[in-house]
């Protein structure tokens, strides 16, 4: 579709109406699009990957195995098609380097008090346009960060086919997230509801939680937060 409010949400309201799951829902623009704490997500007109998926619903505790499959699908698409060196930035941005290049939001899509059906969305910068100005020192987009354009409907396709296969093996897919993890190994400093915490991110559960040592030598289990990578030096 040319534009809408936010696919997610589209996707929301047809699981509402009854749709079936493996509706897919691909914007060349979002007027309402969000992010990770319902953060908006800003994007020109063609300029990003807009894409929602409706899946079956599924157990709160494996919901982040399929982020990390939407996650890892999207890296291997894009490292096919255009070579990005892109890696998984806890818990559901790919990066390159330390700059956002896409994220991936979940949500439950709830009718009558009842889970009918996850939804899952990808926003992915493909060109500067993508980029809003007070998020230019943070974010890339994949012609920046490769010197390459990609096209979209490729990129699409691709990622479908690979997150089709990788749906199929939630059981087995922790490692894979944790090879190509950006933020194992890593210092960071963790923006928690009552302060903040720094330490090196020295592990990810099966439960999706992140385990960060601190300082003193305690580790310390990390289930939602903002995360900054540090600089290694820091």
């Amino acid at each position: 579709m040319p534009e809408t409010g936010s696919a997610n949400a589209d996707l929301i309201a047809a699981a509402a109406r009854g749709e079936r799951p493996g509706l897919v829902r691909v914007a060349n623009h979002q007027t309402a699009g969000r992010g990770r704490l319902d953060r908006q997500w800003e994007s020109a007109p063609g300029a990003s990957l807009l894409v929602s998926v409706l899946l079956e619903p599924l157990a709160p505790e494996v919901i982040h195995r399929v982020v990390g499959a939407v996650a890892l699908s999207l890296a291997e698409a894009l490292r096919a098609l255009v070579d990005a060196g892109v890696r998984i930035m806890w818990p559901n941005d790919l990066v390159v380097g330390d700059r956002k290049l896409a994220g991936v939001l979940a949500e439950s899509a709830v009718a009558g008090g009842e889970i009918r059906a996850l939804v899952v969305g990808v926003g992915c910068n493909l060109t500067p346009d993508a980029i809003a100005p007070n998020y230019a020192a943070t974010a890339i987009d994949v012609q920046t960060a490769t010197g390459r354009v990609c096209d979209r409907n490729a990129l699409l396709d691709a990622f479908l086919r690979r997150l089709d296969h990788r749906l199929g093996g939630l059981d087995h897919i922790d490692a894979d997230i944790a090879a190509q993890s950006a933020t194992l190994g890593r210092r960071v400093l963790i923006e928690l509801p009552d302060g903040t915490r720094t330490g090196v991110a020295t592990a990810l559960l099966a439960s999706g939680a992140l385990v960060v040592t601190d300082d003193d030598g305690v580790a310390h289990e990390i289930v939602v937060g903002d995360i900054v990578h540090l600089r290694h030096a820091d």
